[in-house]
């Protein structure tokens, strides 16, 4: 059995039979090499003309449903940049105060709860971003998000 996945997302069915344009949005997820009970995300992507329809957070609930049912009692993923950290918090991830090698925030939660979330975590998570070269989008953003609370969870 692979220890590799994705999942996806359509809309209608393809009509070209070289490039699938009926994919709105997709996830790749492994599990983790060291802690059978970790599954990691990766590559979570919502093609352009779909984003913020919360497609991506409702798609890595659904993974992560799947992973509990396969056993997994925590499911992780590294982001980087504001956009997603924002969608994985909608999608019941909290901050979890590390950073990988390539700048990037790890967000964890259990498989069968949302994870508990602090209000100064999530905060400390996008003041990680604001110390970095971004785009105008996403300093807009950020400052948009300064004082907030953490966003609610996505249905």
């Amino acid at each position: 059995m692979s220890n590799t996945g994705k999942a996806v997302v359509r809309e209608g069915e393809s009509t070209d039979g070289e490039f699938d344009d009926s994919v709105v949005a997709a996830v790749a997820f492994n599990a983790d090499r060291t802690d059978p009970e970790t599954l990691w995300l990766r590559y979570v992507t919502v093609r352009d003309d779909r984003r913020g329809e919360g497609l991506g957070p409702r798609l890595c609930r659904f993974v992560v449903e799947r992973a509990a049912a396969r056993g997994y009692e925590r499911v992780r993923i590294a982001v980087n940049n504001p956009f997603a950290y924002e969608a994985l918090y909608r999608a019941g991830f909290a901050f979890t105060g590390e950073e990988t090698g390539i700048a990037e925030l790890v967000l964890e939660r259990p498989a069968h709860a949302p994870a508990e979330r602090s209000t100064a975590r999530y905060r400390a998570g996008l003041d990680q971003y604001r110390k970095r070269d971004l785009s105008e989008d996403e300093r807009a953003f950020l400052e948009r998000k300064r004082g907030e609370e953490p966003p609610a969870l996505s249905d």
